[in-house]
């Protein structure tokens, strides 16, 4: 075969390829999936088969969520979608309960049996939380409800009453018969958040991270066996919801380690984490599953003294001190043990007591979410043995000029020596210029600067400087 002639059907070969239809994709499945934000709302997604028994049927689609936003709801038809569409959609949520089924029985024939086992039978004409008002064959009475009424007997639930929120639709369809349907909307009390647990080493060099999702359901349905994705960012929703405080009353479900955990994807401006498993999210349940685990992650303790002005007269024996900041730092890094994108939440920082072997709480702080190669500050709290105090040695002012001399002694009641970062805010004025100094300083921004300041064991040090303010 000519060279000429090879080409020619390789280059069909290739059109025919690049024309035949691609392969259709796997036919969804019944199932339910959710997409929880942490604002404390979801997006649930549910495949279900549904009868469309005439071309004009009116369907009635259960166990939705109470806290439903019924103006999110979408229907599709998998089945049939270019031929069946949504008429009319209600959301009914008149549940039944007592005085609503009495409601609806008034001047219906019902049944009343009391504790003393009497029997009254004939029409319901009223009620009240007091009484039944009910006409017999031949009598009216009026049977006492308190403590008094054993069972009440009605014919059959009335029409318009539910015994859970539902979805009802008038669906149009070319092709009567079940419909594999997916129905998708939104809904609050729904909401995660990230919990993390620190353990510093017994130098105070590394940590062990662990981080957990906790799930929080208490949008008045449960899910089972759920698709789970968890979307960590700052959705801008036009209404939010009101935030409600909802006492649980089921306990906290930790997943099992065996389990496929989180994978982490960019989505949008936003990050995804899809749970490799299924998980049934229960209503009114706490459920806890593990997001991410890191061995012997650098960090670093770092001490600040970050005076604030006080500008009053101090009574005598009152000190000009305040407290020195703990903090722990590490990067978010690949090359620190890290380097996933972290959902905001409470990171809370243990230590082992080393007689023991027992963790003991030393504090804890919030994060934002944080992508990777982003440093982290940790203030767990405040140094017991290290003691700062800021001084005001000296100052001149004219009409448009201030200068100040200012000293700030670090006391260390420690065994180990440390360095203090002093943080300094020069705020007096539209202009400042350092005149003079003791130690060096690093300019953090218009405003701050920072001197690192050693201190020896049981020792103390101090730094000195004149600004000068002019505006």
């Amino acid at each position: 075969m000519r060279t000429s002639t090879r080409l020619a059907l390789a280059t069909v070969a290739a059109l025919l390829l690049a024309a035949a239809p691609l392969r259709a994709a796997a036919p969804p499945k019944e199932g339910v999936s959710l997409t929880v934000y942490n604002q404390s709302f979801a997006v649930v997604k549910e495949v279900r088969t549904l009868k469309l028994p005439e071309k004009v049927s009116t369907i009635q689609f259960r166990d939705v969520a109470k806290r439903i936003d019924p103006t999110s709801v979408h229907f599709k038809s998998l089945t049939d979608p270019q031929g069946t569409t949504v008429l009319e959609q209600n959301y009914e949520f008149d549940l039944v309960s007592a005085d609503k089924l009495l409601d609806k029985y008034i001047d219906r024939v019902i049944a009343v049996v009391t504790k003393d086992g009497r029997k009254y039978d004939g029409t319901l004409l009223s009620f009240d939380p007091n009484q039944l008002v009910i006409q017999g064959r031949g009598n009216l009475y009026m049977v006492q409800r308190p403590d008094n009424v054993q069972n009440i007997e009605f014919g059959k639930l009335p029409e318009g009453l539910l015994t859970r929120p539902t979805l009802v639709w008038q669906v149009e369809t070319a092709r009567p018969g079940d419909h594999l349907t997916q129905v998708t909307y939104q809904t609050t009390g729904l909401s995660w958040q990230a919990d993390y647990s620190a353990v510093i080493s017994a130098d105070d060099t590394r940590m062990d991270l662990s981080g957990w999702v906790t799930l929080r359901n208490e949008c008045g349905a449960g899910f089972k066996d759920a698709k789970l994705k968890l979307m960590a960012g700052d959705v801008r929703r036009v209404q939010p919801p009101v935030q409600r405080q909802v006492m649980l009353g089921a306990n906290a479900a930790k997943s099992g380690a065996g389990g496929r955990g989180f994978q982490e994807k960019t989505f949008f401006e936003y990050h995804l984490y899809t749970l490799g498993r299924p998980t049934t999210v229960n209503e009114n349940q706490v459920k806890q599953v593990e997001l991410l685990t890191a061995a012997a992650v650098p960090v670093t303790k770092r001490y600040v003294f970050e005076p604030g002005g006080r500008y009053w007269h101090r009574r005598y024996g009152q000190s000009n001190t305040y407290k020195v900041n703990v903090f722990i730092e590490f990067k978010n890094a690949k090359a620190a043990k890290l380097g996933m994108p972290l959902p905001k939440g409470k990171v809370r920082v243990y230590k082992r007591d080393a007689d023991d072997g027992d963790l003991e709480f030393v504090g804890e702080d919030q994060i934002d979410h944080t992508p990777k190669d982003e440093e982290l500050k940790l203030y767990v709290g405040d140094a017991f043995d290290i003691v700062g105090e800021k001084t005001v040695t000296d100052r001149k002012q004219e009409r448009r000029w201030r200068q100040e001399t200012i000293t700030i002694e670090l006391r260390n009641h420690k065994d180990q020596a440390v360095t203090v970062l002093v943080r300094e805010h020069l705020t007096r004025g539209g202009q400042w210029t350092v005149t003079a100094k003791s130690h060096p300083f690093k300019k953090i921004d218009v405003t701050t600067i920072e001197f690192a300041l050693p201190v020896a064991a049981n020792g103390k040090a101090q730094v000195t400087y004149t600004v000068d303010y002019r505006w």
